[in-house]
This record gives structure tokens, sequence and C-alpha cells, in this order.
């Protein structure tokens, strides 16, 4: 009786053994056969982490650190993380949001200190420090995407950016998988959220870590609008609000200028900005060295 029992168990039993190594095996050969490619796995709603793959040690340190005030369960604060060195810091009351009338209480960051915080943490060095517009302009950018091209081109530790080209209001660290991590709004805590592509999402940058290609000057003076060509008619871009970094790709003569008592024609593109910026406001000689012309 019991020889008969056990073989009339061992059918049972082995048949969830061959379903799961046949599983495996079909897997197996789909992730290997041409033109497919293994499901990805679901994400849960709260799970910070890189949810693709492509992304850069450095960009996954920076997703690290701001998951770390995520599990931490990190208060947002409006002017949070913009001290004299990255980390969270007391907020402050912003005065177009009644919601923040606790920030100066709450030790955390605002969209843009989680960001030079994330990244500082990244790379050992302050390299974004700034707002939401100096982070997305920055002269540290390896490639830079337009609201039109979506997610796809998107590599885990991205930023995102909404608002206008002069005025970007809010960014994010995307994870892959069109989720993002980011400091959102006063009364609520760092989170893992959907990217917004609706509305005013701007465009999304990738940062360079490493050493940044092309020649990189300062701008001097307050205010000092990048124009979309080398002329005064032209549409403005963005206006820098105090002396700036930016990468120089090429410089040509162009509309004459006057102002703060100089004299120049020559103009530079910035390709951060995809703009133009007479050289007058640029820290150097009337046409600068090293740069070449634009064609």
């Amino acid at each position: 009786m019991i020889r008969r029992s056990l073989i009339r168990r061992t059918p049972i039993h082995r048949t969830p053994i061959r379903r799961t190594l046949i599983a495996g095996v079909l897997g197996a050969l789909l992730a290997v056969l041409p033109g497919t490619s293994p499901a990805p796995a679901l994400a849960a709603a709260d799970d910070c982490r890189p949810l693709a793959p492509g992304a850069s040690p450095a960009a996954e340190r920076a997703i690290a650190a701001a998951c770390e005030e995520v599990a931490a369960g990190t208060w947002y604060a409006w002017g949070g993380g913009h001290g004299p060195a990255p980390g969270p810091t007391y907020g402050k009351v912003d005065p177009e949001d009644p919601a923040s009338e606790h920030d100066p209480e709450r030790l955390g960051f605002d969209c843009s200190g989680l960001v030079r915080h994330a990244y500082a943490r990244a790379t050992g060095e302050d390299i974004l420090d700034g707002v939401a517009s100096t982070q997305y302009y920055t002269h540290r950018t390896a490639e830079r995407f337009t609201a039109g091209e979506g997610l796809a081109p998107l590599l885990p530790g991205d930023l995102l950016a909404w608002g206008t080209s002069d005025h970007l209001r809010h960014i994010a660290i995307y994870l892959g998988a069109g989720r993002m991590v980011e400091a959102r709004r006063s009364g609520t805590r760092l989170t893992v959220s959907d990217v917004r592509l609706t509305g005013s999402y701007f465009g999304a940058v990738r940062v360079q870590t490493g050493p940044v290609p092309g020649p990189v000057v300062s701008t001097w003076g307050n205010g000092v609008w990048t124009k979309a060509a080398p002329a005064l008619s032209a549409a403005r871009v963005y206006a820098f609000p105090g002396p700036t970094p930016v990468r120089v790709r090429c410089q040509k003569h162009a509309e004459r200028v006057t102002a703060e008592g100089y004299t120049n024609d020559v103009w530079s593109y910035l390709p951060d900005y995809r703009a133009w910026v007479t050289n007058i406001y640029l820290k150097g000689p009337a046409r600068l060295d090293g740069v070449p012309a634009c064609p």
C-alpha cells in the first residue's frame, strides 16, 4: 500500500516541477531569439531605484542618494537644500503658496535642492548648485532632449524640467519606466511619481559628471538675456540671474552692440541654451581666445 501511494503521488508532485522547467527553458530561448525581449518587471508604486538599464555609475549613485531621502520620509521644504553646502536645510515660506507656512519648521529639500544633494553625493563635488533653471542649463551637459522626444531616449539619472525657457519652475530625477523621484510641493514628503508629460513639461538633460568638453567661460552682470539669433531684435531665450559659467561652441561677427560702455560685434553660441549672447557679457577679450568661428 505504501508503494502504491508513493507511485500515485509521484506524477502529481512532478507535474509542477516539469512545468517550471519547461517555462524556464522557453523563457531562456525567448531571451536569445532575435526580435524578442523579456517582459520588464513591474515596479511597485514606491519602488525607488533605477528602473531601466543604461544609467552611468554616477547617475545610479545620484538616484540612490535621492531614494535614501524618500525612504527616510524627508519633507519638501521650499528653499530647502540651498545652504552653503549640499544637504537638507530648513525651508522658507513661499509667498505664492499658503501650504508652505510650516516649511520653516521642516528640514528637507525643494526640487532643485534634492537634485543638488543627489549629484553632490554621487560625485563628491557640488556640481549642480542653483535653482531648476541653472541646473537644466548647466554647462555640465552630456545630452539634451526636447519635450517632443518624450521619454524614449532618456536614461535613469536624467533631469526632467517643467516651465518655460526663461522660467523653469520644477526639476526631478528620472528613474526609468515612466517614473521619477522628486520633491514636489509644500505639505508633502519626497516621493516617487509618474512622469507628467502634459502641461508645462519642457525637456530633459543628461548630466556630464566627468570633464566638460569645450571652452567654459563666465558671464558677468545681472539679467543678461540670451537670444535665438545673434541680434538684439531676436527672441529672448533665457536671462542669466547673475555671473554664470557657460560652455561656448563658437563665435561670429554679427550685429554691433553697445552696452556697459563697450561696443562689440562678436556673438557667441551657447549650445546648452541653444542661444546666442553678445561677447560684451562674457569675461575675456572682445573675441574669445581658443573659440572657433561659427560656420
